[in-house]
């Protein structure tokens, strides 16, 4: 039999995504049960305390084992922490070593949500995709700059390591590794009995593009308060790194070392930005939200718009906006 291991960490991590991956994997083995197979994993918690209290003490977790017990693990999980990511790193570091320890011994890891932090803190991420709650994009871009970040993927899946996006699109990377570890029977039987879209790939649509000014680099700065300022016009890429003294290769070059897009996809999410939130509190129509964010061509429009958020500029207003006209 499996064996899959729930980190408890230390500090205030996400008691919802502990008590989510408990119940969904549980529900996977009782299903097994049920159809004449033997349960797949022994389902633990762990952690390095006997009980950590959440949401100031309303709530407790006593772990079944501390990690120094378990020598192997076949799959750990590791919940979502709460905002104060690099503390909880500082509290968490014989979690750290252990899942690296067990990760070279063969464990696939799977982190939720912010989770992400205490994974690539580990090492274990560096030059491998990853994704994390679209918020905290920037902020672990700039702690962790050799992982590739994809905050845009619901899902990633790579050697073994699994991450997933933010708050309760946990559930969905539940229902992917109970798909992989069970089979898509189980898969589809758990997500109908907990309500959850089986398949979904991408938190696109749910991301709120603020920009990426984390970086430090003034210059970058500027240039992105300048698209910005901009959003009904056209730019060039050439117009951009003329207003700034820069060459073409230079400008691009900085530009994705400070934010992870090039110019034109930087500009390409901040007019679909001010475009979506348009469909979301106006009654305005297609085309006259793609004119006011400096668009002319519907068809480039719709690609865009698509490209972005997974959806079309009609199917996101209709989702986001009913009192819309049609």
């Amino acid at each position: 039999m499996k064996h899959l291991t729930i980190l408890v960490p230390e500090g205030q991590s996400n008691l919802s995504s502990i008590v989510g991956a408990y119940k969904l994997f549980s529900r996977a083995n009782d299903y097994w049960q049920e159809t004449g197979r033997q349960a797949l994993f022994i389902i633990e918690l762990a952690g390095i305390s006997k009980e950590v209290d959440y949401y100031d003490g309303l709530f407790a977790v006593r772990p079944h084992r501390h990690i120094a017990s378990i020598d192997k693990t076949n799959l750990i999980i590791i919940p979502s922490l709460n905002h104060n990511y690099q503390l909880a790193v500082a509290g968490n570091e014989l979690l750290i070593e252990w899942m690296e320890k067990q990760y070279k011994n063969g464990a696939a890891i799977a982190s939720i949500c912010t989770g992400a932090f205490l994974l690539a803190s580990s090492g274990l991420l560096d030059g491998k995709s990853c994704s994390t709650h679209w918020s905290a994009a920037d902020h672990f871009r700039d702690l962790f700059p050799n992982v590739h970040l994809q905050p845009d993927r619901l899902i990633t899946d790579e050697n073994g390591i699994y991450t997933n996006g933010g708050a309760y699109s946990f559930l969905n990377l539940m229902i992917y590794l109970i798909e992989k570890y069970y089979d898509r029977q189980t898969a589809i039987f758990c997500s109908k009995v907990f309500q959850i879209e089986i398949d979904r790939q991408s938190q696109s649509a749910f991301v709120i593009f603020t920009g990426q000014k984390l970086h430090g680099d003034e210059m970058v700065i500027k240039a992105q308060e300048y698209i910005e300022s901009k959003l009904h016009e056209k730019l060039s890429v050439e117009e951009l790194s003329s207003r700034f003294s820069v060459s073409r290769r230079n400008f691009d070059r900085r530009f994705i070392k400070a934010t992870g897009n090039t110019p034109i996809e930087y500009l390409q999410r901040v007019k679909i930005e001010s475009a979506k939130k348009a469909f979301e509190t106006t009654r305005k129509t297609i085309n006259e939200v793609m004119y006011e964010v400096g668009y002319s061509d519907v068809k480039a429009f719709r690609e865009v718009f698509r490209k972005i958020t997974g959806m079309s500029p009609l199917e996101y207003r209709d989702k986001y906006n009913k009192e819309a006209i049609v």
